[in-house]
């Protein structure tokens, strides 16, 4: 969301109303930000909307999100707070709620806090309001643990990492060398202006080419607030979301770590994903796309692998959100551990060429009752066959339909996803 400095302050009061609920004493609550110039201010209003709520605050700095949830669980805290407008740029900002033990805020809990904007009640006075102060050290914790988590060092690996001018451009380097391995960094010097600017996960190129023309093993780029990754092979190409994750299956498999043998994912994942892991013995969980959505699933199912294609990837055993730091940290850690190339181990996947089509300015109810729609899709699922699919997706938000095709080759894709994306346009306008 889009704040003010009167937003952030109201919304402090709001998450320190909700924090107090069913506890005795004094809550606490950790403040984390990305770079973002935006974010000094909007951290001080929050800040002073929860300390004059009654809530002691510890302002951690500057951290990724994910470093702000497990610092929410392993200090104890009652409320987490994160700064940040994740992958977009830097004029834009919001805040992140977390629960007690690291978990985003459920949806009911979200709306109870927006109910809550204009409640009035009674403001602490005198030795009843909160105290601040800075516990910037806190970071250490959370590199800690993070370390703590791997199977093994990453003694002799050559990485370049982006941190996309934001969050992680202090603790993910820093991660990496106490790791073993040998990091150069790109992408690393946040200005307040900066962040994701023609650098981190949502623009490659400059890490696709650091990698080749330096000789480096792999790449890693993270987005402004660290909480997914994407990462480059020493040739720059692109390994994403499902390759990790298929990856990380594999080796947490090979371990008899991966719970009941299972990964989650979302309906956007790519088709060649659920094949590679059907040819390993292994099962997919769909859900909904966002990762709110896969956590649910996680959590309700018992199973600690799942994520999205974007790389926000969420491994239960060691943290309670995406984060691109650990997930980092475990693929290089599978690549020094097995002797093979990224590339060789991310090979065990072939992506499917995808092609999605955005139809805007069309009714989604139609769409969703469309006897035609209904035909030409059961006539294009018929001529894939078993390789290949289509996705019909209203937009959440947009009165648009995203039309999603998967197939063996990119001009029967293409084809298919044309003829729909027409049959959506003319008959559900």
């Amino acid at each position: 969301m889009d704040l003010s400095v009167a937003a952030a302050h109201v919304l402090g009061d709001a998450g320190a109303f909700e924090s107090s609920v069913g506890r005795r004493g004094r809550p606490v609550a950790v403040v984390g930000r990305d770079p973002r110039a935006s974010g000094e201010f909007l951290e001080a209003a929050v800040v002073a909307g929860l300390a004059s709520s009654g809530v002691d605050v510890l302002r951690l700095g500057v951290l990724p999100t994910p470093a702000v949830a497990y610092l929410t669980s392993a200090l104890g805290a009652d409320l987490g707070v994160m700064i940040s407008a994740s992958h977009n740029p830097a004029p834009d900002n919001g805040i992140k709620f977390f629960a007690r033990g690291g978990y985003k805020l459920p949806d009911e809990v979200e709306n109870d806090i927006e109910q809550r904007l204009d409640e009035k009640w009674i403001r602490p006075v005198g030795a009843a309001v909160g105290r601040v102060r800075d516990a910037y050290g806190e970071a250490d914790r959370y590199v800690s643990h993070l370390l703590e988590t791997l199977p093994g060092r990453l003694d002799g690996l050559r990485v370049i990492v982006d941190c996309a001018h934001g969050a992680a451009h202090m603790v993910a380097p820093e991660a990496l060398l106490r790791a073993g391995a040998v990091v150069e960094t790109i992408g690393a010097a946040p200005d307040g202006l900066n962040i994701n600017e023609g650098v981190g996960s949502t623009h490659l190129d400059a890490l696709r080419a650091a990698v080749v023309e330096r000789g480096a093993d792999a790449g890693i780029a993270y987005d402004g607030d660290a909480d997914r990754c994407l990462a480059v092979t020493a040739s720059g190409e692109v390994i994403d979301g499902d390759q990790i994750m298929v990856v990380l299956a594999l080796a947490m498999h090979s371990a008899g770590t991966l719970a009941q043998d299972t990964v989650v994912a979302t309906i956007m994942s790519n088709l060649g994903f659920k094949q590679a892991l059907t040819k390993a013995g292994l099962q997919m969980v769909e859900t909904a796309v966002g990762d709110r959505y896969v956590l649910s699933a996680m959590k309700a199912g018992g199973y600690n692998l799942g994520g999205e294609q974007s790389g926000h990837v969420v491994m239960l055993d060691h943290a309670t959100t995406g984060d691109g730091l650990l997930t980092s940290l475990h693929l290089l850690a599978e690549v020094a551990r097995s002797g093979r190339s990224l590339a060789e181990l991310a090979s065990v996947m072939t992506r499917l060429p995808q092609v999605l089509v955005n139809v805007r300015d069309v009714s989604k109810a139609k769409a969703a009752t469309s006897q035609e729609l209904a035909a030409a899709v059961a006539d294009a699922e018929r001529a894939l066959g078993d390789g290949g699919r289509v996705l019909i997706r209203p937009s959440g938000t947009e009165p648009m339909v995203r039309v999603m095709v998967e197939a063996e080759s990119q001009d029967e894709a293409e084809t298919i996803a044309a003829k729909l994306a027409e049959v959506v346009r003319t008959t559900c306008a």
